[in-house]
């Protein structure tokens, strides 16, 4: 794992990055909880987020938003979070050239501006989205969202009910072989407290059943298209009508 400083829209971004091990991998985004309430890149949840991507081979980036820790800047009540998290994105892009997956991951307010970068990038294919502060902000922008992913709130939640979860969800259109499915811990607070290893395990299963059923996909269309292209018979030739000179005796 290497600790970066990297050059973002308001100065440097601090930042923790493990490459993958080999070119044309998949790469994961995590991002980190509020920063006006502590959240940093080195919270708990965001760390195992971190390690379990990473121990499935996807390069991971971990960063802390602008005036966290060594970042430069200042909070920007989520709008500058978002710009830091493209940049990112970007800068993961050029790290690993044509990725074959790209997963993003947040808690709390991570898991907002998760759901926000989910719109603005069609590349993503896959999201984890934890204890997304329904209650505080609207999730109706998620219309229709682009790509399936996996929403988990705790049963005793006070800032991320589950109530207000699914009430939100239901607001969402979905787009046409996308599916948002989402999971409630028992007896959860929002800081799944002494529930981390429970938290992880349902990730890390829907990522596993993620990547196996992606990769049948894929499998199903190059079969597909390769089928469609052993289909084509080259066209006949057309017979060009005979001349006077044609029908002369040759010698």
């Amino acid at each position: 794992m290497a600790e970066l400083l990297i050059s973002g829209p308001e100065g440097r971004i601090e930042a923790r990055y493990t490459p993958p091990p080999r070119e044309g991998a998949s790469i994961a985004l995590i991002l980190h909880p509020h920063p006006r309430a502590g959240g940093t890149m080195q919270d708990p949840i965001t760390i195992r987020l971190y390690q379990m991507f990473e121990s499935k081979g996807f390069g991971v980036l971990r960063f802390n938003t602008r005036g966290v820790g060594r970042s430069q800047g200042v909070y920007d009540q989520g709008i500058g979070e978002l710009e830091d998290a493209a940049f990112i994105l970007d800068y993961m892009e050029r790290m690993v050239e044509s990725p074959r997956y790209v997963w993003c991951a947040g808690y709390s307010f991570g898991a907002w501006i998760t759901l926000q970068l989910l719109m603005r990038r069609p590349e993503i294919d896959g999201f984890l989205a934890i204890a997304p502060p329904a209650n505080h902000y609207d999730l109706s922008f998620l219309a229709p969202c682009p790509a399936s992913g996996l929403i988990i709130s705790g049963e005793n939640d006070a800032i991320s009910k589950p109530a207000d979860v699914e009430r939100a969800l239901t607001k969402v259109r979905i787009q046409k072989g996308e599916s948002i499915e989402r999971m409630s811990i028992d007896g959860a607070n929002h800081f799944f407290t002494g529930k981390h290893d429970e938290l992880i395990d349902i990730c890390e299963a829907y990522v596993d059943r993620r990547l196996v059923e992606d990769e049948e996909k894929l499998r199903r269309e190059a079969e597909a298209a390769a089928a469609k292209a052993g289909s084509r018979k080259p066209p006949i030739p057309r017979a060009m009508p005979l001349t006077p000179e044609d029908n002369e005796p040759l010698g």
